[in-house]
């Protein structure tokens, strides 16, 4: 990687709460939780919440009901995607008017690649910039790969700016646990901890053939490059491109009739059907999501005979997913899921 060649990972800052806050200012410093239809007493999960909330332990994924026990005073909002697609749009289009190659990696992040002698100066023009034509603010962070710049950002929330490489890797991540590795989560960590390898450091001392045994030829080798930061320095504009697209429904009374799973099922993968048709892409895989009462959550997937963007296939293939859960629970939420083929 040449001296003056850097990658910046931009990530917007609580970016669905902010979308909201800039709609309803009126909002501004107030803990805002959004998910689901923004009714806390009906069923639904967290999408986002604001700094303000998160204080009080509210964090993505969690149930709208427990959010509102934990903060009473919260306000809760329903979840536009159109309108967060159409912000997304818009900080990207600042993004590109920078001399960068931009690779947008979701709605509220994206890997710029910088040919420039000072990342900081340039971070902070990109910050600057994007707050004066989006209002969105952004937390940056300067590596010299995808990895470390990825992980700074999390140093430099919010909206701040952080650099990590190979110079200060060992301080910075050494004695942290190693969950704080981009690519590992909480699972990993607990199996990881189990071998006795608790922190980055020891994981990226660890032997690679006793890695490659324990969990498996290339997941363990795999963990320890992470810990040693290794990671792509190749930043490309090719478009984002959807890996999936999927339907889920959560049920305000929990479905316990196998004909009536099966129905809804099936409507799902109808819509799912439908995306896919627009996607223009044929679907290689489809999975079943099923969350249990109380909020115990399983998937199934199955590879299909051939690519395929046919109704009736993906309801097939999504039914017989069905046949692989035990139903001895109430269900509370349904998912179907269709993959498409890795574009090269």
């Amino acid at each position: 990687m040449c001296p003056d060649t850097w990658v910046l990972h931009v990530d917007l800052d609580q970016f669905i709460a902010a979308v909201e806050v800039a709609r309803h200012p009126e909002l501004r410093g107030r803990p805002v939780v959004v998910g689901g239809s923004g009714n806390p007493a009906e069923r639904g999960v967290v999408a986002t919440a604001s700094y303000e909330a998160r204080e009080f332990g509210i964090q993505s994924g969690m149930p709208l009901r427990l959010a509102a026990r934990r903060c009473p005073e919260a306000v809760f909002l329903p979840v536009d995607k159109e309108a967060y697609e159409e912000v997304s749009e818009r900080v990207m289009a600042t993004l590109r008017s920078f001399p960068v190659v931009v690779e947008v990696i979701g709605w509220d992040e994206a890997f710029l690649g910088a040919r420039t002698g000072d990342p900081e100066a340039l971070a902070a023009e990109v910050r600057t910039r994007v707050v004066e034509t989006t209002g969105m603010s952004c937390s940056i962070g300067i590596g010299d790969n995808k990895v470390r710049a990825k992980i700074a950002t999390g140093f430099a929330k919010p909206a701040g700016i952080f650099r990590l490489t190979r110079a200060n890797w060992v301080e910075v991540m050494a004695d942290r646990p190693t969950d704080a590795l981009w690519g590992i989560g909480r699972k990993t960590a607990r199996k990881l901890e189990a071998a006795g390898l608790t922190t980055v450091r020891r994981l990226g001392l660890a032997d690679p053939d006793e890695l490659a045994a324990r969990f498996g030829p290339t997941m363990g080798p795999w963990y320890r490059l992470l810990a040693q930061g290794a990671g792509d320095t190749e930043v490309t504009a090719t478009p984002y491109v959807a890996r999936s697209r999927s339907r889920e429904i959560t049920f305000q009374t929990d479905l316990t009739a196998r004909a009536e799973i099966d129905a809804q099922v099936s409507a799902l993968a109808a819509r799912v059907a439908g995306d896919v048709v627009a996607e223009g892409r044929p679907a290689v895989r489809i999975g079943v999501k099923v969350r249990f009462k109380p909020f115990l959550t399983y998937t199934r997937s199955l590879t299909l005979p051939d690519p395929t963007s046919d109704r009736a296939e993906i309801e097939r293939a999504a039914l017989s997913l069905l046949d692989r859960f035990d139903w001895a629970r109430p269900v509370r939420l349904l998912g179907v899921r269709a993959e498409f083929d890795r574009v090269e």
